[in-house]
């Protein structure tokens, strides 16, 4: 099997060094980097992400290759993760602080939570709702740690591999083809989070 090379897509996320420390703790060879190089030498490509949508898309748009990764993600099928807002802004629109456009990787729109008190923020399970590589060998209704107040709405719900319930129900996971994003943040999840990252660089 040929050896895993991580690129987590560095555009100044305030999260990149966690998801590094875990990927690092778990021996993988992991690269912080916005190079065209790195993205087109790794094996699996991560967009970590913590803050606005509007904000983070900006700086993705303006700090890495765009033109090259869609090309290593949506033709040459790269395996790709979106973390937390990593996984929004693959959407066509996000609605926080207005209207702003996303990569448009998967059909869908970023809208706020229907919920009492916001951001969302702590420990809550996540359902699993289709087969998936990256729920492989994780148990139905696990834990893991959130902090959203914006959730991911996809135009075709066969794409929403999970949801957790706050008081809504939201698409915590979704997945097309090689594309895989969560709202939740597997380098702060302990077992489980290191469950999801094991089983996506296993594809």
């Amino acid at each position: 099997m040929k050896k895993q090379s991580v690129c987590i897509l560095d555009y100044g996320s305030g999260n990149v060094g966690s998801v590094y420390n875990l990927l690092n703790r778990l021996n993988y060879d992991t690269k912080i980097s916005n190079e065209s190089s790195d993205i087109q030498n790794s094996s699996h490509l991560i967009l970590p992400g913590v803050g606005a949508f509007g904000d983070s898309i900006e700086k993705i748009k303006t700090q890495i290759p765009i033109d090259l990764l869609q090309d290593e993600v949506c033709n040459k099928k790269k395996p790709f993760l979106g973390i937390c807002v990593g996984m929004q802004v693959l959407a066509e629109k996000g609605y926080e602080f207005g209207e702003n456009n996303g990569l448009g990787w998967i059909e869908g729109s970023v809208k706020k939570l229907n919920a009492k008190i916001l951001p969302h923020i702590g420990w809550n399970n996540v359902e699993i709702k289709k087969k998936s590589p990256i729920f492989l060998d994780l148990d139905n209704f696990k834990d893991f740690y959130f902090v959203n107040s914006y959730a991911f709405v996809a135009n075709d719900k066969n794409l929403v591999i999970s949801e957790t319930n706050y008081d809504v129900k939201f698409c915590s996971a979704i997945q097309k083809d090689n594309i895989f994003g969560v709202q939740f943040h597997p380098e702060k999840s302990h077992k489980v989070g290191e469950l999801i990252i094991h089983n996506f660089l296993k594809i």
